[in-house]
């Protein structure tokens, strides 16, 4: 049982006492009324009666009606009040008698309860277990029996049956509703499940039904199917409250909302309706800032996203507030500000909007900077994120970005239902002092995993995978005794990661262990290495890769990155037809390489899954050395435009543009060529079946361009599913110039299933309009993957 709930039951029993008491107390005030002692009397005894378990010193302790003391009605109420608290009575009377001297004797009558309750059963529950059943009443062997407590848990015991559907639930107390019980007896008719068969909703224009279903947290019956959509009212009352919440945020100020449940004859169906009165949509006549004195209001209203005139929007009004305080925070200020909305009366429809600023004129500094909980992770892996140092001007919206930046290394413990999350706060942040303490508190986490997946797609057959990752990796911390192993601290603290990677597969077999070192000797700059071997079966041959890649980049600021790297790599070509092309037979065997390469990085598409806003450009060139020379240089770019979306910014339509060109030296391998078709490349054509050709075998261009247009319709509320539109074009060529440009458009989908992880399953259906004699076509492409632990 949880302490919370204990102490809940344990006040209801209280109060129900106390109400007892009352009650008695009140019907003895009248029995006393009626034999009144003589004014002035003196208690001359105090006696207690039926007292058989309790004993008659604990009793005469909490009774301060004395012998020798002056009667007071008072007095004895207040002893009767005390004696119920101890919930060891059922009943307490009193009573008088007056002495010939006209002093008086107060006898206390007492019906015990029994000392304990014995034994808790529950008769009928099939569906429940006695621990939840005990959790929700509250009761417990051992306990007082107290028979009104006993009543209250009853109708626990109903409201948990209908939080979980049985609406009819009913429950009956059999033993324990009399004080000279020992056994605490209920008797449960459990009845069915009810289950939500429809939610409708009825007068909504602003959106429609299916975008207001992610709004509630009652669900509904999946083609009829009796699992899952338990019917809780509770639960459908607080719908009309989000509901609601939702509306006011796009300015319908007067929406009214009420539920309606409309059962079937079974009574184990039920309709949930809502029934929504819109009202009038609000629009902003005027917005203002007030009591500002460190930023002038002409300053302010230059980064306010909402504006006179528009519709009132709480999501614009939030980013202005946001917009505010990050102002004011780069200054060394930390404001309270408060948005208020004042309602026009002479002109409906129209509110003002004003920002209210509660600031101070000094601006605050860093005082020290503590950091808690961080039992294994160096503390300048997290202070390295703060970018906050003593002296400096605090400036607040940093406070925020760290506490993103820690969350970002995954690393530390990250439980939304739970608050728990690092976290970057000012000590007294309220207080006059200019210096202010920040404390940093983290909760480590769990940072190895062991992954198990399996994928297949049309470029790469059937893969499977096995991962073993550790995200805190620190390669200067082996372990020195057995306690370090067990404790998880040996290889670990120093926020580096270290990955193991097995790929087998019908196509493609791929073996990776990678280092990686974010901020190598507390710099800026990041350090990757990695040891690898491929082994590809083509049409052509079979391609083996075994090497390693070192790369060092650096972030230089929110969208730029620079990286440079070398490859060393030894690739074996093997299982070649005899008649195969020279390409082909001359790099037959091992092939060494050695490779320099320089790339340059803009990003700043809004989201890496699934972007709807942005652009990511990408340009290398590549120096390879060994038994081959000659160069390779590629760029890469996607750009993203949302072209529709609703009013609260959910089902975007995404246009999303993408080009790639490549070029390579004219002595570049086979191995080394550019080819395209395939699911990420051109679909509408076999994987690598577009570009050069010598008798039937793809012998790859040294000069490739793509091009894409994608345009993304989601077709359920939830952004879980939505269809694609593309035109694929573009050419490989042997040298820089473009004789044969394909062309293929087709049609997709893009499925999100949370428990096979964020990448969407992918099924795309291609038709070539424009190709080459030699291409190779293919209808159908797709990947599909799972990943678990």
């Amino acid at each position: 049982m949880r302490p919370t709930d204990r102490g809940q039951s344990e006040i209801m029993s209280r109060l129900s006492c106390v109400a007892c008491a009352l009650l008695i107390v009140g019907a003895w005030g009248l029995a006393a009324r009626a034999q009144t002692p003589p004014a002035g009397a003196q208690v001359a005894d105090v006696i207690p009666q039926g007292l058989h378990l309790v004993p008659t010193p604990k009793v005469m302790s909490l009774i301060h009606t004395r012998p020798g003391a002056d009667y007071s009605d008072e007095t004895v109420r207040e002893d009767v009040r005390r004696l119920y608290e101890t919930h060891s009575f059922s009943d307490i009377r009193v009573e008088l008698s007056t002495l010939p001297d006209k002093k008086v004797v107060v006898y206390f009558w007492f019906r015990e309860l029994p000392s304990v309750i014995r034994e808790i059963v529950f008769k009928g529950a099939n569906h429940m277990s006695k621990d939840d059943l005990e959790q929700a009443t509250g009761l417990r062997k051992g306990a007082p029996l107290n028979p009104i407590a006993n009543q209250v848990a009853c109708q626990a015991i109903v409201r948990k049956y209908q939080e979980k559907g049985r609406m009819w639930a009913s429950v009956e107390l059999v033993e324990g509703d009399k004080p000279g019980d020992s056994r605490v007896v209920f008797n449960i008719t459990e009845g069915p499940v009810a289950r939500v068969s429809k939610i409708e909703f009825v007068g909504n224009t602003f959106e429609p039904d299916a975008v207001l279903l992610t709004h509630v947290d009652s669900s509904q019956q999946f083609l009829g199917l009796p699992i899952g959509a338990k019917f809780n009212e509770e639960m459908a009352n607080h719908d009309v409250k989000n509901l609601e919440e939702y509306y006011h945020k796009y300015g319908f100020f007067d929406v009214v909302i009420r539920r309606e449940f409309r059962w079937d004859p079974d009574q184990q169906h039920v309709r949930v309706i809502f029934h929504i009165h819109e009202g009038q949509r609000y629009k902003v006549a005027n917005l203002d800032v007030v009591h500002n004195q460190v930023m002038d209001s002409k300053s302010l209203m230059e980064l306010t996203t909402l504006h006179s005139g528009d519709v009132y929007n709480k999501q614009k009004s939030d980013v202005t507030k946001a917009r505010f305080q990050a102002a004011y925070g780069y200054r060394g200020h930390n404001p309270t500000i408060i948005e208020r909305v004042a309602y026009r009366e002479q002109q409906p429809g129209q509110v003002d909007v004003y920002y209210d600023f509660e600031e101070k004129p000094t601006p605050t500094r860093v005082g020290n900077v503590y950091v808690f909980g961080n039992t294994v992770t160096r503390d300048n892996v997290i202070r390295r994120q703060l970018e906050i140092y003593p002296g400096q001007i605090l400036e607040w919206p940093n406070l925020k970005q760290a506490e993103l930046n820690l969350a970002r290394l995954n690393i530390f413990e990250m439980n939304q239902e739970l608050g728990i999350r690092p976290t970057v706060s000012v000590l007294d942040p309220e207080g006059d002092a200019i210096y202010k303490d920040v404390m940093v508190s983290v909760q480590e986490a769990r940072t190895g995993s062991l992954l198990f997946g399996v994928g297949v797609n049309s470029d790469a057959g059937l893969t499977g995978s096995i991962v073993l990752n550790e995200r805190n990796f620190d390669i200067l911390r082996p372990p020195t005794s057995l306690d370090d192993l067990l404790s998880g601290r040996a290889w670990r603290g120093a926020g580096q990661e270290f990955r193991i990677e097995a790929v087998p597969g019908t196509q493609v077999q791929r073996y990776v262990a990678t280092f990686r070192e974010p901020y190598l000797f507390d710099s800026p700059y990041s350090l990757t290495s990695s040891v690898y071997f491929y082994d590809r079966i083509y049409n052509e041959d079979v391609e083996q890769r075994l090497g390693t890649r070192i790369t060092i980049g650096r972030q230089l600021n929110r969208y730029w990155a620079v990286s440079g790297g070398l490859r060393v790599e030894n690739v074996g070509i093997h299982n070649i037809a005899f008649f195969a092309p020279q390409d082909y037979q001359s790099v037959e065997g091992d092939n060494f390489l050695l490779g320099f390469r320089g790339d340059v990085t803009y990003d700043s598409r809004d989201s890496y899954l699934r972007p709807t806003e942005g652009m990511k450009i990408n340009g290398g060139f590549e120096q390879i050395l060994g038994d081959f020379t000659f160069p390779i240089f590629t760029i890469e770019g996607n750009k993203y435009f949302t072209t529709w979306q609703r009013a609260d910014g959910s089902g975007r339509h995404v246009l999303a543009a993408r080009s790639m060109l490549g070029i390579a030296g004219s002595h570049a391998p086979v191995f080394e060529r550019f080819y395209a078709g395939g699911f990420s490349s051109m679909r509408g054509f076999e994987f690598r079946g577009v570009g050069p050709d010598t008798n039937g075998f793809k012998v790859g261009g040294d000069f490739i361009w793509l091009n894409s247009l994608e345009y993304q319709i989601p077709v359920r509320a939830n952004d879980q599913l939505y269809f694609v539109g593309f035109l694929d074009t573009g050419t490989v060529e042997r040298t820089v110039n473009i004789n044969d440009y394909r062309v293929a458009a087709g049609i997709g989908m893009r499925i999100t299933i949370p428990m096979m992880g964020p990448v969407p399953i992918a099924l795309d259906f291609g038709v070539p309009i424009v190709k080459a004699p030699e291409d190779r076509k293919q209808l159908f492409s797709f990947w599909v993957g799972f990943f678990g632990h």
